[in-house]
């Protein structure tokens, strides 16, 4: 007897987790018979699918329905894509739905479907990546088949619109196993190693397995990559690919693409006409908006009278000339008046000057004696006066501080 018991909850929880951790039935492909199709007012889908000896549950969400092209039926052979889990409160196991075609579409659909929706996810379809056609392309670089009716309907349109225009051939299979590397290898050549302004790429119509190459994930990406603008024109009007939804511009048919590639001679002329045209009608525009603002200008007061301009200005100037000599005297009178204080001080330090009071100089062996100090009794020296010299001889030294003392005592 088991250690544990279980609920039913608790296993069915269980199966549920084990057949998640299953990778085969993470992501299956059943083909079988539909039988009992409901629509759910939710939207969601319940029927069974079924073979000649066995069934099993299926269930498709809304948000996967919606992306079905077709109408599922009772009794339709198709092809379903999922992944295999419980429905834990009934503990049945059922297919959960998520691709859905029907089995005359076969597995090229399926893969389409698969590789459009991974391409998709990364932007490689959206607008914002699309290039403009340029406006007067001299080079078109083509891909396509030597032999097809493509490059002769690429070449007789193209000359008739404008026979300058240069059409460059890079021949390709544009069916069969090599086909996409051939086409996406012609691509990668217009935009390494022959520069063109523009490149087509397409083929004539035919079934989806002919036109099988220009959905290789190979020839989109080249596509994608490509510097140059794309026109893609394979099949017919109503044949899309995934080469189309990832051209910067799609023909329906290989003839339109050279319409949309090459601009028509007389279409261009008319409009270089009236271009010019038009620029002739600006310039004698601004030129009579030039000259009716110039004879305003002209009709101006100080311009019809220019001498009475110039002789305020005149003016000006003498007033201005006379300030400046007035402030130039100003500032010389008072340097003059600075020199003159200068010169009083020179002359009241000048030592013949102080000479004259009656004070004079007395050096010993030419250098001026300043303190009693500097002598002793019997030295010669020489006395300076204002008019003369007298040479004398030191007899005695008084020094100030007995002086003082003298004075002290005698009063």
């Amino acid at each position: 007897m088991a250690d544990k018991i279980y609920t039913v909850s608790q296993l069915n929880k269980y199966i549920k987790q084990r057949f998640t951790d299953d990778i085969i039935l993470n992501n299956v492909m059943l083909r079988g018979e539909i039988s009992n199709f409901k629509v759910h007012t939710s939207g969601h889908c319940y029927f069974t699918l079924k073979d000649s000896s066995a069934a099993i549950k299926c269930v498709a969400f809304r948000s996967s329905a919606m992306r079905w092209r077709f109408a599922p039926q009772s009794g339709m052979k198709v092809i379903a894509e999922g992944y295999v889990s419980v429905y834990e409160r009934d503990g049945a196991y059922q297919l959960y739905v998520q691709t859905l075609v029907p089995e005359g579409v076969g597995e090229l659909t399926l893969a389409l479907e698969h590789l459009k929706e991974k391409l998709g996810a990364e932007g490689i379809f959206d607008s914002r990546h699309k290039q403009p056609l340029p406006f007067y392309p001299q080079t078109i670089g083509v891909v396509t088949s030597r032999t097809g009716a493509v490059i002769r309907d690429i070449c007789k349109v193209a000359g008739r619109r404008n026979p300058l225009a240069k059409i460059v051939l890079f021949s390709v299979l544009v069916q069969g196993e090599n086909a996409a590397g051939q086409i996406a290898a012609g691509i990668d050549f217009f935009n390494k190693k022959y520069p063109v302004d523009v490149i087509i790429v397409g083929r004539g119509g035919g079934s989806m397995e002919d036109l099988w190459a220009f959905n290789e994930e190979i020839v989109v990406r080249a596509i994608f990559n490509s510097k140059i603008p794309v026109i893609s024109a394979v099949g017919h009007e109503t044949d899309y690919t995934l080469a189309d939804l990832a051209s910067d511009v799609r023909a329906a048919t290989p003839s339109q693409a050279a319409e949309l590639a090459v601009p028509e001679r007389d279409a261009l002329r008319d409009y270089t006409a009236t271009l010019q045209k038009e620029l002739t009608y600006k310039y004698c525009k601004q030129l009579e908006q030039k000259r009716s603002h110039l004879k305003i200008l002209l009709q101006n007061s100080l311009l019809m009278h220019k001498d009475k301009l110039l002789v305020s200005r005149q003016q000006n100037l003498d007033m201005l000339t006379e300030r400046l000599h007035k402030s130039a005297q100003l500032r010389f009178k008072d340097k003059l008046h600075q020199a003159a204080l200068l010169s009083e001080k020179l002359q009241a330090l000048n030592p013949a000057n102080i000479l004259k009071r009656g004070y004079s100089l007395i050096k010993k062996e030419n250098e001026f004696v300043k303190s009693v100090c500097d002598v002793k009794k019997g030295d010669f020296l020489q006395i300076n006066l204002a008019d003369g010299t007298m040479d004398v001889q030191v007899i005695g030294i008084a020094e100030q501080e007995k002086r003082n003392n003298l004075r002290n005592v005698y009063g």
